[in-house]
This record gives C-alpha cells, sequence and structure tokens, in this order.
C-alpha cells in the first residue's frame, strides 16, 4: 500500500510513481518514489511524414500553377492522438492508485495533457485528493522530482536512516 501516486505526463510519454516505505527504515533512507509505469504514445513517436502525406500544412498548387491555402486539420488529428494517450494513461493511473489504495494522486503534465487527463480521470478517484501541477518536469530524474515535489509540499521527504 502506497499513500502517494504520481503521474509525470506530456504527450509522447507518462510515467507513473509510487512513494514506498524504506524497507529497513532503521538502515535506509526512505520514502522512496519508485517507478511503477512507463507509457509511450506510438503516435506521437512517429515522425510527421510517417504520419501526414504532405510534410507541411496549408497550401496546394492548382493546375494553373497558383498556390492557394486550406486547412488539412493537423492540429485537430493531433489533439486526438495526445486525447487518446491520455485515455489510456487515465485508466492506467486509476487502477494503480485503486489497487495501491493511494490517497494523494499527484498530476504533473504540460497545460494541454493536464487538462485532457483531467476531463478522463475525476470519476475514478473518489475518495482521493488530487493535486494538479500544470509543468512538464519530464526531464528530471526520480530522486529529482521527489526532491523538488518534497520542496513543493506536495510528498513527503525524505527520511535518514533511523538506526
Amino acid at each position: 500500500m502506497s499513500d502517494y501516486c504520481v503521474v509525470l505526463a506530456d504527450a509522447a510519454r507518462a510515467r507513473i510513481f509510487t512513494l514506498e516505505p524504506a524497507a529497513l527504515p532503521e538502515m535506509e533512507s526512505g520514502p522512496n518514489l519508485t517507478e511503477y509505469h512507463d507509457l509511450v504514445n506510438p503516435e506521437m513517436e512517429q515522425a510527421d511524414k510517417d504520419l501526414w502525406s504532405e510534410m507541411k500544412s496549408g497550401r496546394n498548387r492548382a493546375s494553373s500553377g497558383a498556390a492557394h491555402g486550406y486547412d488539412d486539420h493537423r492540429e485537430k488529428h493531433a489533439d486526438e492522438f495526445v486525447a487518446r494517450f491520455a485515455r489510456q494513461v487515465a485508466d492506467d493511473v486509476v487502477r494503480v492508485v485503486n489497487s495501491r489504495k493511494a490517497k494523494h494522486l499527484v498530476v504533473l503534465a504540460e497545460k494541454r495533457m493536464l487538462g485532457f487527463l483531467r476531463n478522463t480521470m475525476g470519476s475514478g478517484l473518489n475518495g482521493v485528493q488530487v493535486h494538479e501541477v500544470a509543468k512538464n518536469l519530464s526531464k528530471l530524474t526520480t530522486a529529482e522530482l521527489h526532491n523538488r515535489l518534497a520542496q513543493d509540499g506536495l510528498l513527503p521527504k525524505r527520511q535518514r536512516p533511523t538506526g
């Protein structure tokens, strides 16, 4: 059982962590932020040339040689890719939170992704205190992430061994 669950997400990747107590508190520092699951959005990993037949959006040439603009709705497609990934992440987060009986969930994501996650996770997190942080901290290591969240008061600080 872990009282805390942390999800760190952007459009391409999501990492789910739990905060685990030290196995031997008299000999080990703890609690420890432990990566529980790592998800990758394959649609965001593909190069534009693999997703779209035309590399550039918004222009075409008529048979007369004149250029004209159009909207091929790439942003809507990209939003759908992110929304689909957010649903997958949300399902996984709800499953982890419920299986671990977590009381706190910290969600760190860029603003757009945070909105998608908020819309999809809400109903599955009854009784869980959700803390949202609209920042992309995906470049941090696990230890750096734990320190940052502890400084912000979102996770308990690591304690030195008691022995």
